[in-house]
């Protein structure tokens, strides 16, 4: 059925769950997996406080050394499971349409997210890069919801 998982993480606990949830049906469909970490873009204006005390360069490093703590979970349960498994992070300021993009590059058939559960006002003003997936993917997605 599904052959090629993509699953984006943001290391959250809901992502931490939907990581193990997607391992138990990727070793169930004989399928591999792609872990996905998304990076925001160096800007010199900012609310986030680190991007203000970085350079360029020193953003970008510490970034990276993110990603790979982020997705190092996803690594060692690949081999616990004995999962096919690469992992990967990407930058760009509109997460869902990175996850996308990948999901198409990588020519997955199924994207496997976790749910956030905003509701009400904050869901609608800081909107879910779940429902943007959801909303803009042609490609099957499932989402992992604690």
């Amino acid at each position: 059925m599904y052959k090629h998982i993509l699953l984006p993480t943001d290391g959250s606990s809901a992502s931490e769950a939907a990581v193990q949830a997607c391992f138990q049906l990727a070793r169930q469909l004989g399928a591999k997996v792609t872990g996905l970490h998304v990076l925001p873009e160096f800007h010199v204006f900012t609310y986030k406080t680190e991007m203000l005390e970085d350079t360029r360069a020193q953003f970008v490093k510490d970034s990276e050394e993110h990603a790979r703590k982020i997705l190092s979970p996803v690594e060692r349960l690949a081999q616990e499971t004995g999962v096919i498994c690469s992992t990967m992070h990407v930058v760009s300021d509109d997460p869902y349409e990175a996850i996308i993009q990948v999901a198409q590059d990588s020519q997955c058939d199924l994207i496997v997210m976790a749910s956030h559960g905003r509701k009400g006002v904050k869901g609608l003003l800081l909107g879910s890069e779940t429902q943007k997936v959801l909303t803009h993917s042609r490609i099957p997605v499932l989402v992992y919801r604690e």
